[in-house]
């Protein structure tokens, strides 16, 4: 039997729709799952997402945002990507601030926030345990992207990675595809600016995970500094903050 993909040609939304119905990957679902049921004490009361969770934005965006996988109590509680944890009040802030959100703050999927010239995606689609995936989960995973990037790509002018392992896998995408990856790849750093063709620029921040930003490895002057460069790269001019 041949897959929605094999049958029509893809789209963002039917890319979405394949998302929420994997299963794959036997540990990552009985993950999701477990989290979904148990909660945490603050959400008990709310209905958990609990399946994979898509890509989500603008699908003519000029920038594409790239995070590792959904938190287990953030956008595998809420089902839309860095919505409903502190990773997520630090980026839709920032992006906010930047013009690339028409709010600050990302609540849940009903809440009215819309990305302008943006979409947000993640190596992974479902919350590992202990934020660690394993590379077959990662291999499971990546065709998603791949599609993803196939349908943004004309259009695309950045791609900001948000942490190394976002980093390394867009680039190990790229790679495949014969894009123009600088070799050897550069080391991971915040701010870190690499042109990747003609047209397309990629960026990388550190995570807007708690570990990072209540330690001060990443401050709001530094995260914005990553989005005012995106603004630049994608309208030629920097914008918001």
């Amino acid at each position: 039997m041949k897959s929605i993909s094999e049958e029509t040609p893809d789209t963002l939304s039917g890319i979405a729709r394949e998302v929420t119905l994997c299963r794959a990957c036997p540990r990552l679902v009985l993950w999701r799952e477990q989290v979904a049921v148990e909660k945490r004490a603050a959400y008990r009361d709310e209905e958990y997402w609990g399946r994979p969770v898509p890509g989500f934005g603008d699908p003519h965006a000029r920038l594409l945002i790239v995070g590792l996988a959904p938190g287990a109590h953030g956008a595998n509680r809420t089902g839309r990507m860095f919505t409903g944890d502190r990773s997520g009040d630090w980026l839709y802030a920032a992006l906010y601030r930047a013009g690339f959100a028409s709010r600050s703050e990302a609540t849940s999927r009903t809440d009215g926030l819309e990305l302008r010239d943006a979409f947000i995606t993640a190596a992974l689609r479902c919350a590992p345990p202990g934020n660690q995936p394993r590379p077959e989960e990662r291999e499971q995973c990546r065709h998603f992207l791949d599609r993803e990037l196939t349908l943004l790509l004309p259009e695309l002018r950045c791609i900001v990675a948000l942490g190394q392992y976002a980093y390394d896998h867009v680039l190990r995408i790229l790679r495949d595809r014969e894009w123009p990856v600088p070799s050897p790849k550069p080391h991971f750093r915040h701010g870190l600016e690499i042109g990747l063709g003609a047209t397309l620029t990629m960026l990388t921040s550190y995570h807007p995970s708690q570990q990072n930003t209540f330690t001060g490895k990443l401050t709001r002057d530094a995260f914005d500094a990553v989005w005012r460069r995106a603004a630049a790269c994608v309208y030629g001019t920097n914008r918001g903050a």
